[in-house]
């Protein structure tokens, strides 16, 4: 995962939509919950006002100090009454690295509570610069292996004392096989680099690329065998252009798959869904850009994309157009997310990456999903696969949410701590969430994370019993290590308390795929079902996580948005308790700060 830069962005704001009363009717499954506008609406505005207010006057609880400023990044409005304001800060006008929190409003806009990233306040001891811009982009360089850019002043109040720093992006970077930039923190009293992170989100990690080569496994993802045509009509016949059509992706992995696409005009198409706010997939032509609109329009005569084969370039184009908008329908559906950042924005991919580039990943200084082709040798064919895209778009969810950070990154890329073990896991269960809405017959849902990856194990990661996973060595319980655990075999923590939740402990065959799910304390375990599992899982992420959210913390948040939910209770507020306490995260355990 990554979670480097605070960005310049568009506020946005997540309004629910209101079918129910706001009188806390508990919520019997996933609502439409994140249906984004832009703020400045009256009814908003007045949300913001109040949540600024109480962040103020309540500032023992806050944190929040003289000389601090709050920009607010969403407003939700949840069926029974709550609102809930998420914001970013600045201090002294700098913004602050790990100083955002989500301040918690009742129906009569009167404060109910916070959820901070920074737990004491995060005013510096000077403001004062000892190192000058020069120095700082030099040092940041030297540690990323790129080049430079132009350094800011920030205050990073992330896992301790604030401190000044300059905030520095290095592109080109020498330490990552495909080149990426880094975003590169240096304390401007003393220095030294306080961390250095990469920009994008590799599906492969360093740890696990080792894994790989050691075990000399190759990644060889299984082709989906030839499905019967689209029933979708190809090229529809329009006679106003650009107008939406419906063409037939002949993949690499699922077959022959529907996708609606423009037509420009008689006898032209291009890989471009008007229906889903333009999502579209380009070929980088193998270059490394990160910028989309560097990528080359795939546009046909035809309205079928690709032959099921790497012989053709828009093959992989077609399973990352399905992947892509899959993913976006299940956020839709769901919880009625229009777009990975829940404003109506394109969701965007890029087929053939690089030259010879083993990965894919999600780059949010491209806001698209960046795929390679493989290097012919380890990584056999593109890694377009449908869980694989809804893993990595997950993290754009995130980033455009709580912000999950990793504590700390190695010379080799690899990342560690809980709030990035966090993401992994989020992003695990909603692109195995992906899998079963899209119900696929050539790839079928389950809990399996990359079951088509061909590797020896069968899957990459599961959620059932992540310890099976012998090439990143993932966990099943939390103990005191997991903070110094690569992250993703960290998140098998809370991936495991999610299946918990979802199916219950023990033995049982789901869709054909036997699980075994066993518990830390030896109990069992009683699900609530998948649906109520996510739902729990999403408003505990959107509502109460923030940049540093831990695994206990993280059982709070599914505590309150359960509350939320269904009630304190309920069996479904008990069944949350349980399935982290079977992950061995408890109250009784939680590290002091």
């Amino acid at each position: 995962m990554r979670r480097p830069h605070i960005r310049s962005v568009a506020v946005a704001v997540a309004v629910t939509t209101a079918a129910m009363g706001l009188a806390g009717t508990a919520l019997a499954g996933p609502r439409p919950a994140d249906v984004r506008s832009v703020l400045g609406t009256e009814r908003t505005a007045l949300v913001v006002h109040a949540a600024r207010a109480a962040a103020f006057a309540h500032a023992a609880d806050t944190g929040v100090v003289t000389g601090d400023e709050l920009q607010p990044q969403d407003v939700m409005f949840d069926p029974e009454g709550a609102r809930h304001v998420r914001f970013t800060r600045t201090h002294a006008g700098l913004p602050v690295l790990g100083g955002d929190l989500v301040v918690h409003l009742d129906r009569h806009l009167g404060y109910a509570g916070v959820t901070r990233a920074a737990d004491r306040a995060v005013r510096p001891a000077t403001t004062d610069a000892k190192v000058t811009p020069g120095q700082a982009a030099a040092a940041a360089a030297r540690a990323a292996g790129g080049r430079a850019g132009t350094p800011r002043l920030v205050v990073d109040a992330r896992g301790g004392a604030a401190r000044l720093a300059y905030q520095v992006t290095v592109s080109g970077s020498t330490l990552d096989d495909d080149g990426g930039s880094h975003t590169v923190v240096v304390d401007a009293l003393t220095g030294v680099v306080r961390s250095d992170t990469p920009d994008a989100d590799e599906f492969l990690s360093p740890k696990l690329v080792k894994a790989l080569r050691s075990n000399r496994e190759t990644i060889a993802p299984a082709t989906g065998a030839a499905a019967a045509a689209s029933p979708l009509v190809a090229g529809a016949v329009a006679k106003k252009y650009p107008a939406t059509a419906y063409g037939t992706g002949k993949t690499l992995f699922v077959g022959n798959v529907g996708l609606t696409t423009t037509q420009t005009s008689r006898g032209h198409f291009q890989l471009k869904d008007p229906s889903r706010y333009g999502t579209e997939t380009r070929d980088a032509r193998n270059r490394m850009s990160e910028s989309f609109g560097s990528g080359t329009t795939i546009t046909g005569t035809t309205d079928v994309w690709g032959n099921g084969k790497t012989t053709s370039r828009y093959s992989a184009a077609a399973d990352a157009q399905y992947g892509i908008t899959r993913t976006l329908d299940f956020y839709r559906k769901t919880f009625n997310r229009k777009g990975i950042a829940g404003t109506g924005k394109a969701a965007r991919g890029m087929v053939h990456w690089g030259r010879s580039v083993a990965n894919a990943f999600w780059d949010p200084a491209c806001g698209c999903m960046l795929y390679g082709d493989g290097d012919g040798k380890m990584i056999k064919k593109p890694l377009v696969v449908l869980d694989v895209t809804g893993h990595e778009l997950t993290h754009g969810v995130v980033d455009a949410t709580a912000k999950l950070e990793p504590t700390f990154v190695d010379r080799n890329g690899n990342q560690y701590g809980e709030p990035g073990s966090l993401n992994e896991s989020l992003a695990d269960v909603f692109g195995s969430d992906v899998e079963f809405y899209a119900n696929n017959a050539k790839n079928p849902p389950n809990y399996l994370i990359g079951e088509k990856l061909g590797l020896k194990q069968k899957f990459l990661r599961r959620l059932d019993r992540p310890s099976l996973d012998k090439l990143e060595q993932t966990v099943d319980y939390w103990s005191p290590e997991v903070y110094s655990t690569e992250v993703h075999a960290g998140s098998g923590v809370s991936s495991h308390a999610f299946y918990l939740l979802a199916e219950g402990s023990g033995k049982k065959t789901i869709r054909g795929v036997a699980y075994n799910s066993p518990t830390y304390d030896g109990g069992s375990v009683k699900g609530i079902g998948r649906t109520k599992a996510t739902a729990v899982f999403y408003r505990a992420l959107t509502r109460y996580m923030v940049s540093s959210t831990d695994f206990h913390d993280a059982r709070v948040a599914t505590l309150k948005a359960a509350k939320d939910l269904y009630g304190a209770s309920s069996a479904e507020y008990k069944a949350v308790d349980r399935a982290w306490a079977a992950v061995n995260v408890t109250a009784a355990n939680t590290p002091a700060p």
